[in-house]
């Protein structure tokens, strides 16, 4: 994914996602919805930043993504989009902006495209796959998602892993080549056995990423927050990589107490 020297990095794009599946060589995805986390990852080396719908619950305090809109996915995907050069920048369709119509999901996903977007990303499987081949055929790539759907947390009576019983693994697999064929280009798989997961990534030629799905995925997303140990949240998929919830508790902390002493602001911090 190089360039010659003194060109920079190379911009990601599908082809080198493809090409990082058939070297089996694992890339990192992870949530972004700003500017300073956007470039923060870029710099990291992360190669695809998801504007997820997970904004909902992780930046604007609802409960469920199901009360992201479509004006927030636009508006965040913007915010990135403007802050990052190299990364891959996938985007949500918000909850019910494809659900409806074929029609609907072209137009929305337009939306994003325009506001940044280079990929879009929709959950589900065999149902959604008419609004999964109008989106390609209208010139936008699609990533699907398989296994528990966010979106649909109310059918799925909750965060519960997917697809532990042979019937409903035989059906992941039949959903994931369903997407596959309708031209998506990668799939997310979440809360689902690592061999199904696996199992699943073996008979696909597009890449999988994983999110609770075990070590065989092509690829790894987590939403930052929950990564970066700012959200509080342990969940048994999630390994916290620092404890920014803390050190930034203690920052806000530390300010507070110079502030209340007089210790700032000082000479330092003031004009003659």
């Amino acid at each position: 994914m190089s360039t010659p020297s003194g060109t920079g990095p190379a911009k990601i794009r599908l082809r080198h996602l493809q090409d990082a599946k058939e070297r089996g060589r694992p890339f990192a995805m992870l949530t972004a919805y700003d500017q300073f986390s956007a470039r923060v990852f870029e710099e990291a080396g992360i190669e695809v930043l998801l504007v997820g719908d997970s904004v909902g619950t992780t930046v604007l305090g609802h409960e469920s993504t199901t009360a992201t809109t479509h004006q927030d996915m636009l508006t965040f995907t913007g915010a990135v989009a403007r802050s990052v050069s190299r990364p891959l920048i996938v985007a949500d369709l918000a909850f019910g902006s494809y659900q409806v119509s074929v029609e609907e999901a072209v137009r929305h996903g337009v939306d994003l495209i325009r506001a940044g977007a280079e990929m879009v990303k929709l959950e589900g499987g065999s149902a959604i796959a008419p609004q999964v081949r109008a989106l390609v055929a209208a010139g936008i790539p699609v990533m699907g998602h398989l296994g528990f759907t966010p979106q649909s947390v109310n059918s799925l009576s909750g965060h519960r892993v997917q697809g532990r019983d042979t019937h409903a693994a035989d059906r992941l697999a039949e959903e994931a080549l369903a997407l596959q064929e309708a031209g998506a280009s990668a799939v997310v798989l979440e809360l689902i056995p690592a061999h199904v997961a696996e199992r699943i990534t073996e008979v696909l030629h597009v890449p999988t990423i994983g999110i609770g799905a075990g070590p065989a995925c092509d690829g790894q997303v987590l939403v930052w927050q929950d990564m970066a140990g700012l959200s509080g949240f342990h969940g048994r998929f999630v390994k916290t990589f620092a404890d920014l919830r803390s050190d930034l508790r203690r920052a806000a902390e530390a300010y507070r107490g110079e502030v209340e002493t007089r210790a700032y602001p000082t000479a330092e911090h003031s004009f003659e």
